[in-house]
This record gives structure tokens, C-alpha cells and sequence, in this order.
């Protein structure tokens, strides 16, 4: 069995919770802008003392209100600075907060909050009320709903102006390292969500620990990150705790459509990302010079920075050539997306799902070193990461101090530490399954390299055996093809059949740049496009370079192109954009089916 342990680097402290991160670092540095918020063109500094200042009055309002220590308190809202405002002020409040998706449907908020016996909820927009007020009926427990676009967030600040600071140090104070700290549900791609009992040491050791083995990241000069993605999933809560603690600068944009603007005026030193986002970034850099007539230059641009990275982490010379060829590109493309990012940033973070060596290493070209990791919400976000100073892209890097990765006889991933929560929350069958002898078993597959870089090659749970036996990754297949500018998502299919496909949708927000760098209608549907002629060559060349990497048993023979888009909307994908693969099959069986009643007569086939 191949194990690798990384001993921590900071000693615990086991009577430590969350709270303390924030009164540490007002200790420590109550002048410095812990958070900036839009204003006008621009960002507006809030310190830490008074960001502290904020969290403490309205904590006495959740006091006022009467939620008592170790009650939970559902919160539903977008990624904003009242998100980490309603964090600690729950904490301080001696509560236990209860993140729900703002995308999740009626059903799952009433199970949510049900399942985990939350007494009273926060929601940001009359959006999230209506649909709180579906089942409002069904939800004896929850007292209390409080809606900030009514200003609530105010109100309770007023309503706990009698409230004594004392009483929110003694309820802030209460929690030690092994108790709860938040009941995070997962995102539910293989079934109902499951509550992750995280503790506050999970957040408090992994915190401690991270910003000692990212300091180069959290430690620049300003320091500074924008958070877009959902701060409700782990991964974005996570980086939000640590940038307190390690005294980095935090914006927000709840709205993607915007990042580019506020990525220009807020100028992050790093970014927290999943990959599509760097897809997208990718994509639409290449058809906005394709639209340009500079399609050619993108293209050769790419693939000189490519190159060029892949020699620099060999440790092999880079020659004059192509030394030339990338200070020309330097100032032709790759400082143009470097200003379109801010300008500043140096590092990204990223997770959720393999990123690939070909935009790793285009990225670093660009002088954007992007630190792949690996974890769940079941690890409190991060088991592993790459280092600011040693990395290798493909990998999510070796294990953080503090955290063992081990490999099954069968490959599954398997981790112990100081991030791995306690249990699921009222499901002890769950949670016996989910542990063996002290190791947590994550469901995935991954190799390591000689010095403990993990590689993640696969789901379990998802490893298709064909009707001849052969084992196939769909990951492997379904990545490269998602890189295509035109694709949307990729299903690869095929167990138990006698070979492989896959189902594929379009990008509708990509698509109509595309088309008219084609000369095709851009607003043409979805369905349409489905079946058009240069469409379906074009998802052909996806497919094509994908199978380039597998066995001729393990290549897709044959793929279908849907009308439609899988959206969280839809019920088909996760809020961290993962497909949800078991729904997919069940809502598109007719559409596998179909592949497979028609006979194969040549190979890599599309099919209407």
C-alpha cells in the first residue's frame, strides 16, 4: 500500500475554534483591510478591527434574537462580504451555520434544513424566499426568517444594541476543537446530500498549517483574492476562513458575467478558481481574436507557451527560437490577458476537477502559476495542493502538513488528518461505509509519483466496464473534450455496452462567437446547432484529440450531440459545475439507447 504523511508544521491547539482566527488577526493587525467592497467604480477598504466591530454587533443580534449556543442557523445567499459577515457573528454568536446552495430547489432546502434541525434562516433575495415560503409549512422548527434585501442584517444589528460584549466572549469562547462548526451538506451528485460534520479544528489546524505551506501566496505583498464561486460549497468557505487568518485582502463577485471588470479594478494577487472558469477565460480570449482575424496568432502563441513551459519545468533550455518567439508573444497576447486579470495575480488556485496540462502550462507561460489541489467537503476542502515553490502540473500535488494520503489495493484514495470531518450528520451506516481503519475513502482513484505528488485518474464509482471487459476513465476522455470551445458538458457512456460513447452539449454562451467567426448565423438555437454540419466536425476534432490519448478499446466510437444544456438549474449539474452522472443517465436513457440500437459501420461516428 503506498503512503505518504506530511507531519504538521504547527502545533495544535485543541482548544482553538474559528472565532479565534479573527481575534488573532485583529490582535495582530487591526489596521490592515481585511475585505474591500464594490463602491462606485472602485473598492472600499474594511480593517480588520472593523470588520471584527461589525461581526460582534450583529452577533448581538442573533443573541436578541434568541438563537442559543450550538443551534444551527440556515443561511442561504450569493458570495458577497455579508456572507463571512453572517459567518462570524454566528460563531461569535456561539451558532452553528448551515450553508445552502442558492440554486438548490425548494425539495433541498426542506431537506436541508429538516435533516440538519435548523431553527431559524438567513436568505439574501426575495428569489431565495419565495422559495423558502414553498415549504415554509413543512418546517415546524424554523422560527425565524430573516430576508437581508429587507434589511435584516441592520435590524438584528439594532435589535442587540443592549447586549454586553461579554456575553459574546463567553458564547464565542464556548467551542473547542472538537466540536461543531458547520454542518456542510454535500452537493448530492450521487444521491440525496449528506451533512459533513466539520469541527472547528478542521477549519482551525488546516487554516494554520495551509498559510505556513502557501505562504508565498498568502503572505505577498497585499495580499489580496476575489471570490466568485459559491462561498456556501467548502472549497470558497475554506479560503475565506484562511484569508482572515492569514490577513488577506477579500473581494467579492457573486456575478461571473462581471469578472473581468472587477478582476481589472480590484487587481487580486491570486484567484480561487474550478477549471471551467479557466476554460472559459481561455476560450474566450482565442474567439475574441478569431473575431479579430488574429485567430492564427492566439494559436501559435498558445502553443509557444505551451512549450515553453513544459521545457522550464523539465529543467531543460529553452532554445533562442523559441526564446524570441515568447518575448514577441509576451507583448502581442500574453500581457493583454495578463491586464485582463488584474495585472497582479501570480497564483490560482484550483479544484473540484482536473484542470489539464495543456492550460496549466499555458497559464504558467502567462506568468499565472496555477496550484492544482484535491479534496472534498468531507476534508474540510484541500487534503492536497501544489506548492508555490514546487509544482507539477497534472498533479493536485503532494499531501498538505498535517494530512496523510494513502492508496488502496484497488487505487482509492484514501486520507487521515487534521482537514478529515468527524462523521455525516444522522447517518452512522454513512459514515461506518465511509471509513476504513481511521482512513477516509473518497470514491477516487489516483496514483502517486516518487515524491508523493498525487495524480486523480478517476471516480470508483464511475469506471465503465465495457461488454468486453476493457476498464475506462471517463474523466480521461470527458476533459479534452470539455476544452473545446463549443462544448458545454461531456457524459462518456458505455458500461456493459461493446463500446464506447459519449453524450455531449453545447456552450450556449460560447457557441454564438463561434459561429460567427465560421460564418454562421450566431443566434442559431441550440437545436440547430445540434445539427449542423460544421458544428458536429467541430465537436468531431474534440472527440478526436481526446481518443489520441487512449486505447483504440477505451476511444468513443460514437457521440451524440443534445439540444439542450445541463445546467444546476436543470438538475444535472452540482453548484461546483460537476455532472451529475447518475441523473443525467437516467433523464437521457432514450438518447444511449439510441446510439446503441444502431449498428456501427465506421468508427468515431456522430450521430443526430
Amino acid at each position: 500500500m503506498v503512503q505518504f504523511e506530511v507531519p504538521a508544521i504547527v502545533p495544535a491547539d485543541p482548544e482553538a475554534n474559528i472565532s479565534d482566527l479573527l481575534a488573532k488577526r485583529v490582535e495582530a493587525t487591526p489596521d490592515r483591510a481585511l475585505f474591500s467592497v464594490p463602491d462606485g467604480a472602485g473598492w472600499r477598504n474594511i480593517s480588520a478591527a472593523d470588520f471584527q466591530t461589525a461581526v460582534i454587533a450583529l452577533a448581538k443580534g442573533f443573541v436578541a434574537s434568541g438563537i442559543q449556543p450550538g443551534e444551527k442557523v440556515g443561511f442561504l445567499a450569493r458570495t458577497t462580504y455579508e456572507w463571512s459577515l453572517v459567518d462570524f457573528a454566528l460563531f461569535y454568536a456561539g451558532a452553528v451555520m448551515v450553508p445552502i446552495y442558492e440554486t438548490s430547489s425548494p425539495a433541498q432546502i426542506q431537506w436541508i434544513l429538516e435533516d440538519s434541525g435548523a431553527i431559524a434562516l438567513m436568505v439574501e433575495s426575495a428569489d431565495h424566499f419565495a422559495k423558502v415560503d414553498e415549504v415554509r409549512g413543512d418546517l415546524p422548527l424554523v422560527r425565524e426568517v430573516w430576508q437581508m434585501h429587507l434589511g435584516s442584517i441592520d435590524a438584528l444589528t439594532a435589535a442587540g444594541l443592549d447586549i454586553e460584549d461579554a456575553e459574546i466572549e463567553r458564547r464565542r469562547s464556548i467551542a473547542v476543537g472538537s466540536d461543531l462548526a458547520t454542518l456542510i451538506y454535500t452537493s448530492g451528485s450521487t444521491g440525496r446530500p449528506k451533512g459533513c460534520v466539520l469541527t472547528h479544528s478542521n477549519f482551525v489546524e488546516l487554516a494554520r498549517n495551509s498559510a505556513k505551506a502557501l505562504d508565498p501566496v498568502v503572505s505577498a505583498p497585499d495580499a489580496s483574492t476575489l471570490l466568485f464561486i459559491t462561498t456556501a460549497h467548502v472549497f470558497a468557505r475554506f479560503i475565506s476562513i484562511l484569508a482572515v487568518h492569514a490577513g488577506v485582502r477579500t473581494g467579492h463577485q457573486p456575478d461571473t458575467k462581471q469578472l473581468l471588470p472587477a478582476l481589472g479594478s480590484f487587481k487580486p494577487t491570486f484567484l480561487l478558481a474550478v477549471p471551467r472558469v479557466f476554460e472559459k477565460v481561455y476560450n474566450s480570449a482565442e474567439q475574441k481574436a478569431e473575431a479579430g482575424g488574429k485567430g492564427k496568432i492566439f494559436r501559435a502563441a498558445a502553443a509557444a507557451a505551451v512549450e515553453h513551459s513544459r521545457l522550464l519545468e523539465a529543467g531543460a533550455k529553452v532554445p533562442l527560437g523559441l526564446r524570441i518567439k515568447f518575448a514577441l508573444f509576451d507583448k502581442l497576447v500574453y500581457g493583454k490577458l495578463r491586464a485582463a486579470m488584474g495585472g497582479r495575480v501570480s497564483f490560482a488556485v484550483s479544484g473540484s476537477a482536473p484542470l489539464g496540462p495543456r492550460l496549466g502550462h499555458f497559464f504558467h507561460s502567462l506568468g499565472v502559476v496555477i496550484l492544482e489541489g484535491y479534496g472534498l467537503t468531507e476534508t474540510t476542502a484541500p487534503a492536497t495542493v501544489n506548492l508555490a515553490d514546487k509544482s507539477k502540473i497534472g498533479t493536485v500535488g503532494p499531501a498538505l502538513p498535517g494530512v496523510g494520503i494513502r492508496l488502496g489495493e484497488d487505487g482509492e484514495i484514501e486520507v487521515r488528518g487534521i482537514n478529515v470531518f468527524k462523521e455525516y450528520w444522522n447517518n452512522p451506516e454513512a459514515t461506518a461505509e465511509s471509513f476504513h481503519d481511521g482512513w477516509f475513502r473518497t470514491g477516487d482513484i489516483g496514483s502517486f509519483d516518487s515524491e508523493g505528488f498525487l495524480t486523480i485518474t478517476g471516480r470508483k464509482k464511475e469506471i465503465i466496464v465495457t461488454a468486453g471487459g476493457k476498464n475506462v476513465s471517463p474523466a480521461a476522455l470527458e476533459d479534452p473534450i470539455r476544452a473545446n470551445p463549443i462544448v458545454g458538458q461531456v457524459v462518456v457512456v458505455g458500461d456493459q455496452k461493446p463500446f464506447i460513447s459519449a453524450l455531449i452539449t453545447l456552450d450556449s454562451e460560447m457557441l454564438p462567437t463561434w459561429l460567427a467567426n465560421n460564418a454562421l448565423p450566431a443566434d442559431m438555437s441550440l437545436a440547430d446547432a445540434a445539427k449542423n454540419d460544421a458544428v458536429r466536425a467541430e465537436v468531431q476534432r474534440a472527440v478526436d484529440i481526446a481518443n489520441k490519448a487512449v486505447s483504440r478499446a477505451e476511444s468513443i466510437r460514437k457521440f451524440r450531440i443534445l439540444d439542450s444544456e445541463w445546467t444546476e438549474a436543470s438538475g444535472h449539474l452540482t453548484p461546483k459545475l460537476s455532472i451529475k452522472r447518475n441523473v443525467i443517465m437516467t433523464d437521457f436513457a432514450d438518447e444511449v439507447s439510441a446510439i446503441y440500437d444502431e449498428p456501427v459501420q465506421t468508427t468515431n461516428v456522430a450521430i443526430g
